[in-house]
């Protein structure tokens, strides 16, 4: 699996599209709440960029996670791709747009809510990630 510069539109980007395609399928609608939660904007990458991103994904997938005929990530490739994304407000962005797309189909793939737990637990455990609330 190739690496990507620490909080970089590519790490970001790459963890958006392993969010699509971790049930095994890329739903049109999944697409469509991307588009919606306009989180490439905020990463600053076109959409074809993107589909790059995601064609690198999968095929880094097909060389290196294919067990007994299908993809199956470790554990510990799931953290490390996790892992280069070390922004707290970067974080809770993509969480919430893993949310729309993993929400987009009407339903919770189990690889879907793997994923989407690890991130919660890996960055939730870290600091930082909750905004504090400051008294007035």
């Amino acid at each position: 699996m190739r690496h990507y510069e620490e909080n970089s539109a590519s790490a970001a980007g790459r963890i958006v599209a392993l969010a699509m395609v971790v049930d095994g399928a890329l739903a049109p609608s999944e697409l469509r709440a991307l588009t919606r939660t306009r989180l490439l904007e905020h990463i600053d990458i076109d959409i074809d960029t993107f589909h790059g991103l995601l064609e690198d994904l999968c095929n880094d997938l097909l060389t290196s996670s294919v067990k007994q005929g299908h993809v199956e990530l470790a554990p510990a490739t799931i953290d490390s791709l996790l892992g280069e994304v070390t922004d707290p407000d970067l974080r809770r962005r993509l969480l919430r747009a893993m949310w729309a797309i993993a929400d987009a189909d009407g339903v919770l793939a189990d690889a879907e809510a793997t994923l989407l737990a690890r991130a919660c637990a890996m960055w939730s455990a870290e600091s930082r990630f909750i905004k504090e609330s400051v008294d007035a």
